[in-house]
């Protein structure tokens, strides 16, 4: 342990350290998985790992330590950009957890895609500001509806044993996917807005 309470790894050949491999970035922070975390307590963890594993303090070292200081840094990086916001805190986890991959199409609930199709053929035909303003209000309550759902979803997440975790995810998942849905209804919302 050093004095920030974090467990470094052992240097060596990164080649054949398969900590830095398989490190998520929870794990690095030294924090449990969590949808909402306190964001002062990951901004200081970054700063405590981003002083001990800045390359400037290691210039006089073998080349190896630097390259796994170097690796080490770019990894604190990027679990601060990750960890620091909301939406790739959530998109992260659903990956870690194998709910999200490159290329994968969702099912969703018919009932939910009728909806959305019927959202957008309104969009397609719209004739005046008034009435998309009026599609864009029911899209923005159903956005609502969502972010509220995934709030009471998440926020006590942590604190769930394996099983409820699981089928958490799962609900927390669906949501994602409906938002990336609801995401391009919005982008067609204001492709159309420029025109009136």
């Amino acid at each position: 342990m050093n004095k920030t309470g974090f467990q470094t790894p052992a240097f060596g050949n990164l080649r054949h350290n398969p900590y830095l491999c398989v490190m998520n970035y929870f794990d690095f922070y030294g924090i449990p998985e969590a949808f909402q975390l306190n964001e002062g307590a990951v901004k200081k963890k970054f700063y405590e790992l981003s002083k001990l594993y800045h390359p400037d303090f290691y210039a006089n070292e073998s080349e190896e330590k630097q390259q796994e200081i170097l690796e080490l840094s770019t990894l604190n990086n990027k679990a601060y950009q990750t960890l620091s916001n909301p939406a790739k805190r959530l998109e992260y986890i659903l990956r870690l957890h194998e709910l999200v991959s490159e290329g994968a199409k969702p099912q969703l609930p018919s009932d939910f895609l009728m909806e959305m199709m019927d959202i957008n053929e309104r969009i397609m035909e719209v004739d005046d500001a008034h009435e998309l303003g009026s599609i864009t209000g029911e899209v923005l309550a159903i956005e609502g509806d969502m972010d509220e759902r995934l709030e009471s979803l998440t926020v006590d997440y942590v604190t769930l044993d394996d099983t409820a975790k699981e089928s958490r995810l799962n609900e927390i998942a669906d949501i994602y996917f409906r938002q990336k849905y609801l995401l391009r209804i919005k982008e067609s919302l204001d492709t159309f807005a420029s025109r009136f």
